[in-house]
């Protein structure tokens, strides 16, 4: 059913699920969501399941008006959005009346967010997912970033028990700054480079450059040595891949990364900072730092609960109360949201 219809866009607004997976043997890249973390929390907070696809949008959020009644939740960079003028809060659900419009201030931290809308977005499968790929023109809708005058279908919900407000408690919020530590698995080509030359990959500071996107973020620091060629026999390439081509700079490969590729791979990020990374804007820092898989995989996990915390026991927001407080003479009145475990 026709649910929004866009009016500004935004600079790079698309329509991204967990992505294209199985193709890669056919040269398809994955796609998908760049902070998984953002994604998924976004549709579970709405009551969707957390591979229904949402929209991300980058640098500045869209402007849209609600054709009928939803349910929403924004999440990632903190992007000030507001519903009929009127300030909302991010990282919890939100019901939009019909007519209503939501639009976004400037962007103070991060760089990306994602809009879930109970239901999921309705836009054709293409290979598995409905993730939009720009580079071959598919999935999403049309292949394409959305424009002004886009109306986007969401799918009706089966689910009849009466929706309440559900919130991602707040130490849990992710924090994102100008510098990020950024945790690495070496390989799987470290045996190519210069001791010396890892030993610098993991004590400077890498710069993101201009030239990053959701292919890769290339990197500017202190230059990475190989012993001798940069080039291997094409492999395939995991995501958070690290790659340094001969110019010794090193590029971090992303959601819409090539399958294969020819240069060695000095790391390769662990899932759980993908996300952090991927809310980097040019000119931020990065800092890595080498763990183990026990503790990538100790990471995935943690991360793994969150999730099922907010599909089984989600944290629900009550009406808010006022209280009257009268000290030394003054009155005040204090606005208290109650936040409950409570199932939906």
């Amino acid at each position: 059913m026709d649910t929004i219809r866009i009016i500004e866009p935004g600079p790079l607004t698309t329509i991204q699920d967990k992505g294209r997976k199985g193709y890669q043997r056919f040269g398809m890249p994955v796609a998908g969501a760049m902070d998984l973390f953002s994604y998924t929390v976004a549709n579970l907070l709405v009551g969707n399941n957390d591979g229904d696809a949402a929209i991300e949008f980058t640098l500045q959020g869209p402007k849209m008006e609600f054709l009928k009644n939803a349910v929403i939740a924004v999440t990632g960079a903190d992007a000030a959005p507001f519903i009929d003028g009127k300030p909302v809060a991010m990282w919890q659900s939100l019901f939009v009346k019909k007519g209503s419009i939501i639009s976004f201030g400037s962007l103070k931290t991060g760089l990306r967010g994602y809009i879930a809308v109970r239901g999921g977005i309705d836009v054709p499968l293409v290979m598995g997912s409905r993730s939009t790929y720009l580079r071959a023109k598919l999935g999403g809708l049309d292949g394409r970033k959305l424009a002004s005058g886009d109306v986007i279908k969401v799918y009706e919900t089966s689910n009849s028990v009466p929706f309440k407000e559900r919130i991602l408690p707040k130490h849990l919020i992710p924090r994102y700054k100008n510098e990020a530590e950024i945790r690495v698995i070496l390989g799987p080509q470290d045996e190519l480079f210069e001791n010396e030359s890892i030993d610098v990959f993991l004590s400077s500071m890498y710069e993101v450059t201009p030239q990053s996107d959701r292919m890769g973020y290339r990197l500017k620091g202190p230059i990475i040595e190989h012993k001798e060629s940069a080039d291997i026999i094409s492999d395939g390439i995991p995501l958070g891949a690290i790659q340094v081509p001969g110019h010794g700079q090193p590029i971090i490969m992303l959601a819409d990364r090539q399958t294969t590729g020819g240069y060695a791979k000095i790391a390769t990020v662990i899932s759980v900072d993908l996300n952090k990374i991927t809310q980097l804007k040019p000119g931020d820092k990065i800092k890595f730092t080498k763990t183990t898989l026990e503790e990538a995989r100790e990471a995935i996990i943690a991360q793994h609960k969150i999730f099922e915390e907010l599909k089984t026991k989600p944290k629900t927001v009550q009406p808010a109360k006022l209280y009257r407080i009268v000290v030394s003479g003054k009155e005040f009145f204090v606005k208290v949201e109650e936040i409950n475990q409570s199932g939906c």
